[in-house]
């Protein structure tokens, strides 16, 4: 049941440096476009804002003026910014504001720039600073990741003496603990907080540097990160990243809500990247589109034969060291195709060039960002692999699991909280689930769902069980509500700084 629109609406902004559609480079992106999405069908008045960048094409999204010349602190300089504003969303829109400096974000990626710090701590201060000339205030910000840590430390410092800013509280987000934004200790400087400070984590462990996200983590009124299990991993030295003892402090205020996705968009019966639309009832769609995918991806159209299917970052996080040794040990002894769309690190591309080389019958490497692919991908795999070293929540073993391709996975984040291990028994569980990061481990797990692939029955009942799973956003975005309401009704009893 939806709450009022009217009794108790909340006013949220969402601060975040990448929004799909607008600008992607991961998972932060889908999150800040969607979530503001279900929080305006539950009736809160949520707005969005972030960074102008080049691929942002304010023909293409419609972009306008909101506020032509704002003036923002920035250290010892100002610098001038102009406010856009667009909006995302069908039945009910939900505003974006752009933040238009073409010096700071007038390139064409989002991040990876020496000056990274000044370019979002000048995010940060102008989504405050716009705010009286929007003549709208919020009773939550919600920061995401190091690019907004700074916000909560700012209004409890610099901004707090102005009644307006005072009872705004804060709510963040770790999307990926192992991004911290971490710069030489001149940067307080640009901060405008010389007069407080270093703050303890820094001290500790980051000696003379400054750490943008240990100060969103000490500052805000609660933290959140995108998954149960990942928000009890990180208070480990194993996953603290160096910020669980701080983590451990704020222990009382941390919570694990997972992420939703947007299953109107993520859907196999509309998806017009596929070859074939199909659901449940009718998954001989589903093998239209693996014929379709062999037939891209230049292997034999074997429709007995399972593809097992990735998607990802080339990254170390991802488990890439024993994802390749395991294909060996697979690709050798089992009668089975294999798919990769990745970019990243160059030594992992060079081990799937080479795995291609040594199995072409069997394996395609596709070492390139292709959204269109990756859905052609979902929709005409068998398996979906991820045996990440961590994940914080992930979203691609729920696209997978929507588009009837069981995920076989490690056991920790995200993937612990979303992928039960499937019981051949009673024929409960999601998919197929590891533990030990080793290849052994993840063979093992592997072989299992292959097993269950050789008795057809069984595998479809286990394949229309997943697509049936609700991965929206509503349930999350009802959790989120639960939180800023805690911290509205709470401000100044959550935490309490004195200077």
């Amino acid at each position: 049941m939806s709450e009022s629109p009217t009794a108790g609406a909340l006013k949220i902004l969402l601060v975040a440096a990448e929004v799909a559609p607008f600008a992607k480079v991961g998972g932060l992106a889908d999150v800040a476009g969607a979530l503001p999405l279900a929080l305006r069908a539950l009736g809160h008045d949520v707005r969005v804002v972030m960074p102008q960048y080049t691929q942002v094409d304010a023909v293409q999204h419609a972009l306008r003026p909101r506020v032509a010349d704002l003036a923002v602190p920035l250290g010892e300089t100002t610098q001038q910014v102009a406010i856009l504003e667009s909006t995302i969303g069908r039945a009910a829109e939900v505003p974006v504001y752009f933040v238009c400096n073409a010096h700071y974000y007038g390139r064409p990626e989002v991040y990876a720039y020496p000056d990274d710090d000044e370019r979002f701590l000048l995010f940060c201060r102008a989504a405050l600073e716009m705010l009286p000339a929007l003549a709208w205030w919020p009773d939550v910000i919600h920061c995401n990741d190091w690019h907004t840590g700074i916000i909560p430390n700012w209004l409890q410092t610099i901004y707090r003496k102005d009644p307006r800013y005072a009872r705004i509280a804060t709510v963040y987000t770790i999307h990926n603990l192992a991004y911290q934004g971490v710069f030489p200790e001149s940067v307080l400087a640009r901060t405008g907080l010389q007069a407080y400070g270093r703050i303890a984590p820094e001290v500790a462990h980051f000696p003379g540097q400054i750490n943008l996200m240990a100060r969103g983590l000490l500052y805000a009124d609660a933290i959140t990160t995108v998954s149960q299990q990942y928000a009890r991993e990180i208070l480990t030295p194993e996953y603290g990243e160096q910020l669980d003892s701080l983590l451990r402090e704020r222990q009382a205020q941390v919570f694990g809500i997972v992420n939703g996705i947007d299953v109107d968009l993520v859907d196999p019966r509309t998806d017009p990247h596929l070859a074939q639309p199909f659901d449940a009832d009718h998954l001989e769609g589903k093998a239209a589109n693996k014929a379709a995918l062999q037939q891209e991806a230049g292997l034999p159209p074997r429709p007995d034969v399972p593809i097992c299917g990735a998607i990802s970052r080339l990254a170390a996080q991802k488990g890439f060291e024993i994802m390749v040794p395991m294909l060996e040990q697979l690709l050798t002894t089992h009668d089975v195709q294999f798919v990769v769309l990745a970019i990243g690190n160059p030594g992992y591309e060079a081990q799937f060039r080479q795995l291609q080389a040594r199995f072409p019958n069997q394996v395609a490497a596709f070492l390139r960002f292709d959204a269109p692919l990756a859905q052609r991908i979902y929709g005409g795999a068998d398996l979906f692999l991820m045996p990440s070293r961590f994940e914080p929540c992930g979203l691609g073993q729920m696209f997978a699991m929507r588009y009837g391709t069981v995920p076989v996975v490690r056991k920790t984040g995200g993937l612990a909280d979303t992928v039960r291990d499937y019981d051949p028994a009673t024929g409960a569980g999601d998919g197929f689930v590891f533990t030990r990061f080793s290849p052994d481990a993840f063979l093992e797990a592997a072989e299992r769902a292959l097993a269950l692939y050789a008795a057809p029955a069984a595998w479809r009942k286990l394949v229309q069980h997943d697509m049936a799973l609700d991965w929206s956003w509503d349930l999350s975005a009802r959790q989120y509500v639960d939180l800023y309401r805690r911290v509205t009704n709470d401000r100044g009893r959550v935490l309490s700084f004195e200077f």
